[in-house]
């Protein structure tokens, strides 16, 4: 049987390196953070309540990468999206950029279809990889003039701001939302194409998330604020996989775009 090259042992290997020098450079960083907290006179209590604080704060993005390794790992293998996302990346520029990548080569499925070709997995992986370096690059020169300029015009019109910033964001999952709904599928990939399952995980994962929401408001409940992403995804996840097992095969399969 041959070797998936996505699942190559090598791949790990790049993956684990990269995570170990990530953990290294984070323990770095903290042990010198706590060194100069004690030099300045902050005491130890405050900054072991800070580091827990810290470490729940990261769990809820944690939950989030997991997920997107889990998104791309039935087109891409685990082992890419594990050493992307070790670095830096997110659910919406990693899927969107896979996506994008594998529909230009023809794959209408995106990342609900298995790379089989070497050339595509590696264009996938240059799209991926080259999209989030650029910023990198670009911000230690042009973050600061940036910077002045947003400045300036929040402090001139807030409100227009406000409204540009929400406009981006609105943009963003607009085009999920799209897919989602109207999205064009190949009739010989089935849950390629906008269909029951698609709209399904769209209002279970819109439902979750309000009524999270609406239990975060509680006083007890105000902490798991920032675990309202994950767990609505997770929830959505679970959600089709419950429909995939209960309902017939041609209502999980129905689309109505091809």
């Amino acid at each position: 049987m041959p070797v998936d090259f996505r699942e190559m042992p090598i791949m790990y290997i790049l993956s684990g390196l990269m995570a170990v020098f990530v953990i290294a450079q984070s323990v770095f960083f903290a042990a010198k953070a706590w060194k100069r907290a004690r030099e300045i006179g902050i005491e130890s209590a405050q900054l072991k309540k800070t580091a827990i604080s810290a470490v729940l704060f990261t769990l809820a993005p944690t939950l989030t990468i997991l997920t997107t390794v889990l998104v791309l790992g039935n087109a891409l293998g685990l082992a890419l999206p594990w050493l992307r996302l070790t670095v830096i990346g997110n659910i919406s520029y990693e899927t969107t950029a896979a996506q994008s990548a594998l529909e230009s080569f023809g794959q209408s499925a995106g990342v609900n279809e298995p790379v089989t070709d070497k050339a595509m997995f590696s264009a996938v992986a240059w799209v991926m990889t080259i999209g989030s370096v650029f910023p990198l690059v670009l911000m230690p020169f042009l973050v600061k003039r940036v910077q002045k300029k947003v400045g300036k015009t929040m402090a001139g019109n807030a409100k227009w701001a406000d409204t540009m910033a929400a406009a981006a964001f609105i943009g963003i999952i607009s085009a999920f939302l799209a897919r989602a709904i109207a999205g064009l599928g190949d009739n010989q990939v089935p849950g390629d194409g906008a269909g029951l399952m698609s709209v399904a995980m769209l209002v279970s994962s819109v439902l979750l998330t309000l009524v999270f929401q609406r239990l975060c408001k509680i006083n007890a409940l105000r902490r798991m604020e920032p675990f309202v992403l994950p767990l609505a995804m997770f929830g959505a996840l679970g959600m089709a996989v419950l429909l995939g097992q209960v309902l017939p095969a041609e209502y999980v399969n129905f689309e109505w775009r091809y």
